[in-house]
């Protein structure tokens, strides 16, 4: 009887005192992936990550976000896939709250791709480069491929009261004119 007893506090002891806590998974989606390039949904916000080419070290991750308030991502969409038809001549520039982003575009091999070039913090002395993308490459990023392009405008759960008086820090991924030219290898 006593070993019983000396067991039970002794379990009960151990999950008192435990340091590890389970903390609840915030839910952040996947909308779409193609090699080192994704589209990413947490709640109102989408992220882009890539791996920056611009660096020696190639297991740099980089990313921008920026929220869906007026249909941005859809928009995001629409202008880069307007780029494919009519190529700009000049990079494709659009501010984020937190950073600059072009849009390149450039042929390889005879086709049509596009790079994102970001310029981090909007401090011209870091930019990241993603790879250059396709047309298929982006589609599947955007979820275009998979369907999963339905998310870009599905409410997300949000305490309205936590809302309130926050700022608005979303994109309307405008292009502002004219951006850096840069020349192309051909």
């Amino acid at each position: 009887m006593r070993k019983i007893i000396l067991l039970i506090t002794c379990m009960f002891g151990i999950s008192v005192f435990s340091q590890i806590k389970v903390l609840k998974n915030e839910s952040l989606v996947e909308i779409g992936k193609d090699n080192s390039v994704g589209l990413y949904k947490k709640e109102d916000k989408f992220t882009v990550n890539y791996q920056d080419l611009n660096t020696a070290n190639l297991n740099t991750i980089r990313s921008f976000s920026f929220q869906n308030l007026n249909g941005d991502v859809a928009g995001l969409y629409k202008l880069i896939m307007d780029g494919f038809i009519s190529t700009p001549d000049e990079n494709v520039v659009l501010e984020l709250p937190n950073d600059i982003i072009e849009l390149h575009y450039e042929k390889n091999y005879g086709q049509q791709t596009m790079q994102f070039i970001q310029v981090i913090n909007k401090n011209r002395k870091y930019i990241g480069k993603s790879q250059f993308l396709n047309q298929k490459q982006v589609e599947k990023i955007f979820g275009r491929t998979n369907g999963k392009y339905t998310m870009y405008d599905k409410p997300a759960s949000i305490n309205p009261a936590a809302t309130k008086g926050a700022a608005n820090t979303a994109s309307t991924a405008t292009p502002a004119s004219g951006g850096a030219k840069k020349k192309s290898r051909k």
